[in-house]
């Protein structure tokens, strides 16, 4: 009810935006209008428009919280319900204030939720377009390790990748922007098929991993246990070893835990042939070391022969030492080469002294030699004569020619004794 339909009464209290009639009734000044809010009869005037006050206190501290939330970029949906209940609220309320400054910016907030449901479109927009460049990045790796080579698949990091991959997927389904179904189902398809190609692949290696490794750990087996046979052999164990670590080497892999337990035993075989090996050549040397003494004494007996140049008597002393030599028998393994060595030494120094003697006493070597000597020795003549007639010329290029010529002559003669 306006003024314009009752009238004034005497009022008891007064606010910019309302009064208090005597009678405890409550006005508000809305527009050009006045309109009755309510009574509050049992107070005074200033407690009973105190009341209305707050009253649109409250309104617009709902008006104010709702622009931050336009501002700080609320869901369009939910500030375009709340902007509809708040001027539903407005549009006559009980409340005592400014009632039309909350109405239009209320109203100001309908063209914000405009431009939020633009903005929000655009980012949705934006949000599909990263959804479906992650979701495609997922599909390519996966495919992308689908096409590998299985003979050059790291199985375990693959797994990890893939299992990777699957989470970011997952992640993506809960959190990211939704993609038209048809294109989503297109994807998972894409990335299902590439997870079951790996899973068939890791699935065909490691079968065909077990038959081959099956296969080598029988073969090792086999080999272990002739290994292990080999000890007390009367032929020769460690060569048979030797040719069974040959094998060995081409059997396999059998995997690393029966690897590890298998070589341990065959490695413990071959340690205990050369255990035997090493015991018995200890053994040996020790039998052998009075022959050493024998063989050192009779090398200081031959080495003298070095200094000999007498072919015949050489012969006739290396022959005994070599007979005693034989006789002696074997010498420790450590002094085989250095004791050979010294003899062989002798050996062939006599050797030598025999090839000279034969080559200074054969009929037809020795023939050749003084035909050739005398020959050289009329060339040497005939060159002391030109070269006595050149240094009397005083021709130093004759001299020169016959005295290089004289000398290689002379040279030569020395050669052939």
């Amino acid at each position: 009810m306006t003024t314009s339909e009752t009238g004034p009464t005497a009022e008891s209290a007064t606010a910019p935006w309302g009064r208090v009639d005597d009678r405890g009734v409550v006005f508000v000044r809305d527009g050009d209008s006045e309109r009755q809010v309510g009574e509050f009869p049992d107070a005074t005037p200033e407690e009973a428009l105190s009341y209305y006050e707050r009253k649109y206190t409250d309104l617009a501290s709902q008006v104010g919280l709702l622009e931050q939330r336009a501002r700080r970029g609320a869901p369009p949906a939910e500030v375009a319900r709340a902007v509809s209940r708040l001027a539903a609220a407005l549009e006559s309320p009980a409340a005592v204030g400014d009632l039309q400054a909350l109405r239009d910016r209320v109203a100001a907030l309908t063209g914000t939720v405009e431009d939020l449901s633009a903005q929000r479109s655009e980012e949705h927009r934006a949000q599909v377009e990263q959804a479906r460049a992650d979701r495609l990045a997922i599909v390519e790796e996966a495919e992308r390790l689908a096409a590998r080579d299985p003979s050059t698949v790291q199985w375990k990091a693959t797994g990890q990748t893939m299992d990777a991959l699957f989470a970011r997927w997952q992640e993506g389904q809960r959190s990211g922007a939704r993609l038209p179904k048809g294109e989503a189902n297109e994807l998972w398809k894409r990335f299902r098929d590439a997870r079951a190609a790996i899973d068939g692949q890791r699935r065909a290696y490691f079968a065909e991993l077990d038959a081959t490794q099956g296969a080598a750990k029988e073969q090792k087996e086999r080999i272990v246990a002739r290994a292990e046979s080999l000890a007390g052999s009367s032929a020769d164990p460690i060569g048979a070893y030797r040719g069974l670590l040959d094998e060995w080497k081409r059997a396999g892999r059998a995997g690393r835990k029966v690897d590890d337990a298998l070589w341990a035993r065959f490695r413990a075989a071959g340690d205990a042939l050369y255990a035997a090996k090493a015991e018995s050549r200890a053994a040996q040397d020790a039998e052998y070391g009075g022959n050493l003494e024998v063989k050192l004494a009779l090398l200081e007996e031959a080495e003298p022969l070095l200094q000999v140049r007498d072919a015949q008597a050489a012969r006739s002393r290396l022959t005994g030492i070599q007979r005693r030599w034989d006789e002696a028998g074997r010498v420790p393994r450590d002094q085989v080469r250095h004791v050979e060595d010294r003899l062989r030494k002798v050996e062939q120094h006599v050797a030598a002294l025999e090839q000279e003697h034969w080559r200074r006493t054969d009929p037809e070597t020795k023939a050749r030699s003084e035909g050739l000597a005398s020959q050289l020795n009329a060339a040497i003549g005939k060159l002391e004569r030109e070269l006595a007639d050149a240094q009397a010329a005083g021709d130093r290029k004759r001299i020169k020619d016959a005295e290089d010529a004289l000398n290689a002559r002379r040279i030569w003669l020395d050669a052939i004794g």
